[in-house]
Formats: structure tokens, sequence, C-alpha cells
């Protein structure tokens, strides 16, 4: 019977954790940060917005479903919400390496060593979870059991947060044929739900770098979603600057998702901050400020919105439930609108995917006025 290489997890704290290794076997290093879903690991890894994190799943016992089959190049097929793995690096209570599900073809471990992505097993994540909590998100790194930590902190491979975003984001405009409405999705890190999301909905979408010069392709579209994303929306001044010379004289919907929230938030001369350590997992309960509304909702995101900080033609929608803070607004008098959490997520909750049915409601109003 094989063993399995040892492996530590170290925290920029001087935590140190034991464990041992399943899928790649190598030095990473990145921020440390928790989701609490019992399920959904396939489209955790694979969300741009956990691209330079080390992810801890605090359900304990992860892999019993394995993973499904690659998906074609160039396909949108799900559960996968981009084209690869996206974490530096995973850590778990218990690794599941024997998988049982009708759709499974091979194990979680095969899949991260396929994509040279490192995980560690038989760590206490109760234990890891509360530091987080109490100490708030920091850097983090993995490293088997025989590496120097000394020589770990400078080698291991990390990503510079600050340019995340050109890593996550397609090279080309890319178009998706659907129906008469035209929606331009700016994308930072997008998950691919939200595309098949809008073409569910029978619009055709036009997948945009957020780099890209977005004002011609505003004009030909009907509608804008600003997509989700990983890092600080503050390291994003250009695509702000955009979206900014854009609200004074459009009148086409803008609906903000996760960043995007945080985008339209800055660009409507509003501000940002960090979390403790996030909001992560799919039993976020939000309140719709109107209707009174509560519904659960799946998150991933490290930064909020400061809601007194809006101008005044501006108002808050949802409010989150446990912490207060804001999870939706919208212009009093103009059709833009964004929400912190994901009304696109897949498996679920699907409490708030009548959110894209309203968007696309009215931008058919609009189209035909």
């Amino acid at each position: 019977m094989n063993v399995a290489p040892a492996m530590k997890l170290l925290l920029e704290d001087g935590t140190e954790m034991s464990g041992r290794a399943f899928g790649a076997v190598a030095s990473v290093g990145g921020e440390v940060v928790f989701n609490t879903g019992m399920t959904g690991y396939v489209e955790a890894l694979t969300d741009p917005s956990y691209r330079g994190q080390i992810l801890v799943l605090t359900y304990p016992l992860v892999g019993s479903y394995g993973v499904p089959a690659p998906r074609a190049p160039g396909s949108l097929d799900g559960p996968y919400e981009s084209d690869h793995v996206q974490v530096q690096g995973l850590v778990v209570q218990s690794y599941v390496n024997r998988y049982s599900h009708h759709a499974a073809i091979r194990s979680l471990g095969e899949w991260l060593e396929a994509e040279s992505i490192p995980g560690i097993t038989g760590i206490d994540t109760r234990t890891l979870t509360r530091r987080l909590r109490e100490h708030g998100t920091m850097k983090g790194w993995l490293l088997p059991g025989q590496d120097d930590p000394a020589h770990v902190r400078n080698a291991a491979e990390t990503v510079d947060m600050k340019e995340v975003f050109r890593l996550v984001a397609p090279a080309d405009v890319i178009r998706y044929d659907g129906g008469r409405l035209k929606i331009l999705l700016v994308d930072a890190g997008a998950k691919d739900n939200m595309v098949r999301s809008l073409l569910k909905r029978g619009a055709t979408v036009v997948r945009a770098p957020w780099y890209t010069t977005l004002a011609p392709l505003a004009a030909e579209c009907d509608g804008i979603i600003i997509g989700n994303g990983p890092g600080d929306p503050k390291d994003l001044t250009p695509l702000v600057a955009q979206v900014r010379s854009l609200l004074p004289d459009y009148h086409k919907p803008i609906f903000g998702i996760c960043l995007g929230h945080q985008i339209l938030a800055l660009a409507a001369g509003g501000d940002t901050y960090k979390l403790p350590y996030g909001h992560r997992g799919v039993n976020q309960p939000v309140q719709d400020l109107t209707t009174r509304r509560c519904y659960i909702t799946s998150q991933n995101h490290g930064y909020a919105v400061r809601q007194e900080a809006l101008p005044d033609d501006w108002e808050p929608w949802f409010v989150n439930v446990n912490d207060g803070t804001s999870e939706g607004i919208r212009a009093r008098t103009r059709p833009f609108f964004s929400v912190q959490f994901h009304p696109e997520a897949s498996p679920g909750p699907e409490d708030t995917a009548f959110l894209f049915d309203e968007f696309m409601r009215l931008v058919g109003a609009m189209a035909r006025g």
C-alpha cells in the first residue's frame, strides 16, 4: 500500500499544520480562505474568483462523488465554471479517493494531479477556520514535508493579486449566438454559468475582457452585465473608469454581480473595503429591503461595498442578514443595479435566479421602447 507523502500548511502568523498530500506534490503560496458549502467542489475549484488563493473546504468529507469528464476545448459545458482549476491549492479534513457518482470518471486527486494543483488532507479544518475567523484572512503556503519552510516562503509559486484580473479574463471578445437581445458580459473572471444563464433565456452574449474598450460594444448591445472575479476591485481602476464614463449617457440596463457590484459602486462614486474573512459559501441569507423577503444565496468575495459612501441617487437594495453588509444597490432613476451574491449559482441555491429573468424582461422592454 502506497503512503501519501507528508505535506504542511503554514500560515503567516507562524501556525503550522501537518497532513498528507493528494493531487500534485508542489509548493505554492496564496491567500488562505474557507468555503462552508457541503457540496460543489468542482464548481468552486474552477471559479475564477478563487484565482491566487488556497481554498479550505470546511465540510469534512471531500471527494466522495469524484469529478466528471473534462469538457471539450472551447465548450461551456458544466458543471465547470472555467476551463481549468483556478485555486492555488486545496485543504480538506478527510479526502476520499474512492468515489461514487454516475457522472464521475476520475477522482478529485487525479484531477488535481493532472492540473498540477497540490492538495492536503488530514488538516483539522474546524480549528483552521476558527483561526481565520478570529484573525482574518492571511497568507499561507503548502509545501511537501521535507521542504525548508523559510525557503518555501520565497520560492513557492504565487500569484500577483494586483495583476490577477489579466490571468482570468479571455484573450479576445467571444460571441455566443442566441436570440435577438444582445448582452455585453464584462469579464474580469466571470463564471461560465453567467453565459449559460443568459443563453438559457434566449440572449446573444458578447463576452469581452475587462480591458477592452467597452463603449463601442455597449452601443451595439441591449444591456450590460459586469461579472464576478478575484481580487480587490480598487486594483481595477481602468475598468472603474470605463464604467464611470458610460453611466451619464447610457440608457440601457446595467447589472453588476459580485465583483461587478463593487465595480458599479466605485464607478458611481462609492467606496469598498476588505472584509475580515469574506463570504464564501452557499448559505448566506440576504434580505430584499423593498419586499422584506429573505433569500439564501451563494457568495464568494473578500470585499464589500460601503453603503453609506454611495451618492444620494443610489439606494440600498439587499442587505446581508448575518452582518448587515451591502448585498445590492440600485440607481433611483436609472436602470442600473447590482448584487453581491450569485443568482447564476449552480447547483444552487437558485432562490435569486429570477433576477436574470427580471433583467432580461427589462432589457426587452427597453429595446422595444
